[in-house]
């Protein structure tokens, strides 16, 4: 099996070791950076299956690092900071990012995580078919998603957020439930997470003319995929 690709991205040296120093013991590649324009750097040089950011570097801040990763990849992401305030953690994930570590952290832990993520995005790539509904093709292959016969561009989590519900067509989802298998596992008081990602869909698939919703909030309890709403 090819060994995973992990790029560790903090500030302080003593951390980098300790992170790559656990993650070697369990067979990984590490790959070091020290603030976020060497992140940027590492990204165009080479290909990686993960990246551990610190937010907190000096210069280019992981916040940053994030949203650049985000315009054009599904690069899995696990958010290390010692800032462990809910308004932190809801806009690391309204970014994407995958997970989120707060500082003292347990390196044992940060490895199942880093295990737990590589796990899902490669069960995702793997087992995922092509979904076909009267106006809506999704394709988890490629990650692209056709609404009338356009394509829609959607960030990396509104799309695992539409496909997730369209693979439970008329199922409804707490919003706990759609944050555990969505975003990885629950994060609570973080619900409202979920609704920023469904208003921004609901809101580019209403800018297609005759372009069904889709997504129905059932009131009291969550959301629900349904075709022809």
């Amino acid at each position: 099996m090819v060994q995973a690709r992990i790029l560790v991205a903090d500030d302080e040296r003593k951390i980098r070791d300790l992170v790559r120093m656990y993650l070697n013991a369990e067979g990984f590649l590490v790959t070091e950076a020290g603030d976020g324009q060497q992140v940027l750097e590492q990204l165009n040089k080479g290909s990686f299956d993960l990246v551990i950011l610190d937010i907190m570097m000096p210069g280019t801040d992981g916040w940053t690092v994030c949203r650049q990763i985000r315009k054009d990849s599904n690069l899995p992401v696990i958010m290390l900071t010692a800032r462990g305030e809910e308004i932190d953690r809801v806009l690391g994930l309204e970014l994407g990012a995958d997970d989120y570590v707060v500082k003292p952290f347990s390196p044992r832990e940060l490895v199942a995580r880093v295990k737990a993520v590589l796990r899902r995005t490669r069960q995702q790539q793997e087992t995922e078919d092509v979904l076909e509904f009267d106006g809506l093709v999704i394709k988890p292959a490629s990650r692209e998603v056709y609404l009338m016969e356009q394509s829609l561009s959607l960030t990396p989590k509104e799309f695992d957020l539409l496909y997730f519900l369209a693979r439970s067509a008329g199922r409804v989802f707490t919003r706990e439930q759609i944050l555990e298998q969505v975003w990885g596992y629950n994060f609570f008081g973080e619900a409202r997470t979920v609704d920023t990602h469904v208003t921004r869909l609901r809101e580019k698939m209403s800018k297609i003319p005759g372009a069904s919703q889709y997504v129905t909030t059932v009131w009291g309890v969550g959301y629900k995929f349904e075709v022809g709403k």
